[in-house]
């Protein structure tokens, strides 16, 4: 391990705003801070967004700057990408976002019934190969459902058509009420400030010509199925980044 991620290491021990749990800690135990998050972490009963697979927390920290009056917490596994967010965080004083640092198929033992308010997924790996790694399958779903209210959104953004075109299919498959759907986010009417929120990969794709896709959706109380497979796979890589499955 390099120095640099070291130095990183050991500066995130330093920051309250950051939550490290991974599963190798945690295993089956519950968190200390399940169904306190508001209270305990933030110091208040704001609504409580989850960005999973967050990366660096780009996204959340500009929707924690967007909105004060509501609390955020990015989660990833991988500390050294999570420093970046919790280190401009940190700069810029911000009380209303925090990182967890942690597995997202352990993401139940952290979080109460109903405890949070949205969940955003933005660019996740589309994981063409496995479908019980995406975190849009039913299989995160079901561990999704438990904590997020039943008025809860699920929100993805995504530039890949097959991330999109497989959500798609599966909100549709079991009937989930669909909030807004675009296959191009920059074309569409429901474009807003929140959805302008730009990470590193999302301007790297558009000044690529490739559009930008977003769903937004509500669980319901069904049993739910996987679509049938067949979807078009992503044909690029990213610049930067491992090369996507093709």
């Amino acid at each position: 391990m390099g120095k640099n991620k070291l130095a990183k290491f050991e500066e995130m021990k330093g920051f309250e705003h950051v939550v490290q749990a991974p599963y190798n800690q945690v295993k089956n135990s519950d968190s200390p801070f399940k169904g306190k998050w508001g209270k305990e972490f933030f110091g208040n009963d704001n609504p409580i967004i989850l960005e999973l697979g967050c990366g660096k927390g780009e996204y959340s920290v500009e929707l924690a700057e967007k909105n004060p009056d509501k609390n955020f917490l990015g989660v990833d596994i991988k500390g050294a990408r999570l420093w970046k967010g919790a280190k401009i965080a940190a700069e810029k004083e911000l009380k209303n976002v925090g990182f967890l640092r942690t597995n997202i198929e352990i993401i139940g033992q952290f979080f109460a019934p109903e405890e949070v308010d949205e969940i955003w997924l933005t660019f996740p790996d589309p994981q063409m190969k496995k479908t019980r790694k995406r975190l849009t399958s039913t299989f995160f779903l079901k561990r999704y459902q438990p904590f997020l209210k039943k008025t809860g959104v699920i929100h993805l953004k995504t530039d890949s058509k097959f991330q999109y075109s497989y959500t798609r299919a599966l909100v549709h498959l079991n009937a989930f009420n669909v909030v807004a759907e675009t296959d191009n986010l920059y074309e569409s009417e429901i474009l807003n400030d929140t959805l302008r929120i730009k990470t590193f990969y999302e301007k790297q794709w558009l000044s690529r010509g490739i559009t930008i896709k977003y769903l937004a959706f509500q669980l319901n109380e069904k049993e739910w199925t996987e679509p049938e497979t067949g979807f078009e796979k992503d044909e690029y890589r990213s610049f930067g980044r491992s090369a996507r499955d093709l």
